[in-house]
C-alpha cells in the first residue's frame, strides 16, 4: 500500500516557491479589519443529526484509496457512522485554497465544505482571524487521549480547541552514502564542510530552512525576537555568498540526490521514506528537527459540525490511524497507532519515519505563529535572499 506520490511534492512543486516570491500579493489579505470574525457570532444551524453527510477537502494522496479486495478507512468511516463523506482533494497549495475560500470566509459566509486541511501556519493564521469553529473536546475523546505530545500545547492552538493534526513529518539532512566520505551529522556541517560547497540544496520553505539557522545561533524558532531573526537571516546570507548551496529547492532534491547531483540536501522525512533508495540516508542533525503538521479545520458556517467531530474522533482511533499510516508513510499524530501497527506491516510499525521514537520526537522544533507583518517582513527577507 506505499504511496504514489508525496503530499509534499504537491505542497512544494509550484505552489511554496511562488509563495516564496509572491507572499506580498497574498498576506494583506489576511489582517484586513473587516475580514477578522468572532466564530461564536458567525455560525449556522448544524444539520449534522438530520443531514448524514459531510464535506472534506484535503491535499492529493493523502489518505488511502479503495482498491479490489481492500476496503478504505473513508469506506469503514461511512459503514460505521451512516454518514456520506464527499471527499476532495483540492488543497494543492495553502494560499492556492485560501484564494478560493479567503472573500467567503472574511465575509461570514458559507465556504461549502465542513472540513479542510492546512498547514501549521495556515492553520495557525485561521484560528486568529476567527475564521474556524472550536472542536468539543467532549466530542472528540480520542484526540485528546491519543495525540502525541510533540504536537501538544502549540502556542497557536494549545489545547487543540481549534484544530486536530492529519498527518506530520520532520525536515532534516538527508544524503547519498555514495557520494561522501563520511556522514553529515549537523545543519552546520551541511552549509559550511568544504567537501559539500555547491554540492547541497536548501528548500525553498521558509519556516523550515529559517528553523535550522535559527537554531544554530542558539535561538528557539518557537520563541525567537527579531534581533535573533536578523542575525540568522545574516548567516543564511553568507552561506549563500560562499557559494555553498547549489539551489533552494522543493522537494525535486530527492531527484538530484540520487542522481548525484548533489551530495546532501535539506530533507522532508516523508520523501526519502517514499524514494525507497538504499543509498539516501536521513540523519537527525545534532541541532534537532524541524516538526510540522497538516490539521483538520471546521469553517465557520460548516452545516455538519457534529459530523466533523465524528470524522476526527474516528481518525483519532489507534486501529484507524495505523491503516491510514500504512499506505499515506507521514508521520502519525496518534499514540497506539503503532501497536495496530504491528498487526498491518511490522516492518512500517518500526519505521522510525512514521513512528519516531521518544527521543526523536524530543529533538523536534515547531516554527513561532506569526502575525502578519511578520510574515510580511521574514518571508519578504528570506526571498531576498533565496532569490537574489
Amino acid at each position: 500500500m506505499a504511496r504514489q506520490i508525496s503530499r509534499r511534492t504537491l505542497l512544494r512543486g509550484a505552489g511554496v516557491g511562488a509563495f516564496a516570491l509572491g507572499s506580498a500579493a497574498v498576506l494583506p489579505l489576511f489582517g484586513t479589519p473587516d475580514r477578522r470574525q468572532d466564530p461564536a457570532t458567525c455560525t449556522t444551524a448544524d444539520l449534522s443529526e438530520s443531514d448524514r453527510r459531510l464535506i472534506v477537502s484535503n491535499w492529493p494522496e493523502y489518505i488511502d484509496p479503495p482498491e479490489d479486495g481492500y476496503v478504505s478507512t473513508l469506506q469503514d468511516f461511512e459503514a460505521e457512522t451512516g454518514i456520506t463523506v464527499r471527499y476532495t482533494a483540492d488543497v494543492n497549495d495553502n494560499n492556492e485554497f485560501f484564494a478560493k475560500v479567503i472573500n467567503q470566509l472574511g465575509a461570514c459566509q458559507p465556504v461549502d465544505r465542513d472540513m479542510f486541511v492546512l498547514t501549521d501556519w495556515a492553520a495557525a493564521r485561521c484560528i486568529q482571524m476567527g475564521w474556524v469553529q472550536p472542536i468539543a473536546a467532549a466530542n472528540v475523546p480520542n484526540l485528546h487521549a491519543n495525540l502525541i505530545d510533540s504536537l501538544s500545547g502549540l502556542a497557536w492552538d494549545p489545547e487543540r480547541e481549534f484544530s486536530a493534526p492529519w498527518q506530520a513529518g520532520l525536515t532534516g539532512i538527508a544524503y547519498n552514502k555514495k557520494l561522501v566520505d563520511k556522514p553529515v551529522g549537523s545543519f552546520s556541517e551541511l552549509v559550511t564542510r568544504p567537501d559539500l560547497k555547491g554540492r547541497i540544496t536548501l528548500l525553498t520553505e521558509m519556516r523550515d530552512t529559517m528553523g535550522f539557522f535559527l537554531l544554530m545561533d542558539g535561538a528557539d524558532p518557537a520563541d525567537f525576537t527579531d534581533a535573533q531573526w536578523q542575525s540568522a537571516i545574516e548567516r543564511l546570507r553568507e552561506v549563500k555568498s560562499a557559494r555553498q548551496v547549489r539551489a533552494f529547492t522543493g522537494n525535486e532534491y530527492v531527484q538530484d540526490l540520487a542522481a548525484g547531483n548533489i551530495a546532501a540536501c535539506e530533507a522532508w522525512s516523508g520523501d526519502v521514506l517514499a524514494a525507497g533508495d538504499p543509498n539516501i540516508e536521513f540523519v537527525v542533525p545534532e541541532e534537532g528537527l524541524m516538526i510540522w503538521a497538516d490539521n483538520m479545520l471546521v469553517p465557520n458556517k460548516a452545516e455538519h459540525l457534529a459530523n466533523a467531530e465524528k470524522w476526527i474522533d474516528f481518525y483519532f482511533r489507534p486501529d484507524v490511524a495505523a491503516k491510514l499510516a500504512a499506505w499515506v508513510n507521514y508521520i502519525c499524530p496518534v499514540q497506539g497507532a503503532q501497536e495496530e501497527m504491528e498487526k498491518i506491516d511490522p516492518d512500517l510499525a518500526s519505521d522510525p519515519l512514521i513512528f519516531p521514537d521518544d527521543e526523536t520526537l524530543a529533538l523536534t522544533n515547531s516554527f513561532m505563529a506569526l502575525e502578519e507583518f511578520q510574515m510580511r517582513e521574514y518571508e519578504g527577507d528570506f526571498a531576498d535572499v533565496t532569490g537574489g
